[in-house]
């Protein structure tokens, strides 16, 4: 391979690596150091640590850690708006019950293949709101329409408590939007 394709091909490889493993994973660094130069050897011990990357990510295995730790990250974060209860901060908690809910939502979208951005009138692009990624997900059938019934319902606290309107639901409605939630995160996965 001349060397102008062999160190297209490297840096490729390792943008790719980098974004789907990050820098510190072993695939990349081990393409690193064997990919600094076009021999014979080193591209084919190049090539198998991408073929290595590919099989992972055919079987899923990637996907599953990604799971995981936002399977981690979000019990970390019901369990402090839990503990927000406990010392009756109803209105803090239903905001971080409803961030976790709406970054679940995200996670789904990509899972199924719907867009989460759109390009408003101006050209620029824009998150969906959590309202607009519901009904996307209920109508690609990630999940019925009681479900996403409930997931508007979680939604709406949520957004009374983010616009200061803590007299229209009650420390009870929190705690069954969390319980809610959590079993949701466990039984819709992505």
């Amino acid at each position: 391979m001349e060397t102008v394709e062999w160190n297209d091909v490297r840096a490729s490889s390792l943008s790719f690596l980098a974004t789907t493993f990050g820098t510190s994973h072993t695939y990349y660094v081990e393409f690193q150091k064997k990919a600094e130069n076009s021999s014979d050897y080193n591209g084919k011990y190049a090539l198998g640590i991408l073929k290595a990357a590919r099989d992972e990510i055919k079987g899923g295995w990637l996907e599953t850690t990604k799971g995981l730790i936002s399977a981690e990250v979000f019990s970390d974060f019901l369990e402090m708006a839990e503990h927000l209860l406990e010392e009756q901060y109803k209105d803090p908690a239903a905001v971080m019950i409803g961030s976790v809910l709406e970054e679940h939502l995200r996670q789904l979208c990509a899972s199924v293949g719907v867009s989460t951005t759109f390009v408003d009138s101006k050209g620029n692009t824009r998150p969906k709101k959590a309202d607009a990624l519901n009904a996307e997900l209920a109508k690609a059938g990630k999940y019925n329409a009681i479900d996403q019934k409930l997931v508007t319902a979680w939604l709406g606290l949520r957004n009374k408590a983010a616009h200061g309107k803590y007299s229209e639901y009650a420390k009870d409605q929190v705690e069954n939007m969390l319980s809610g939630v959590q079993t949701f995160v466990a039984r819709i996965r992505p």
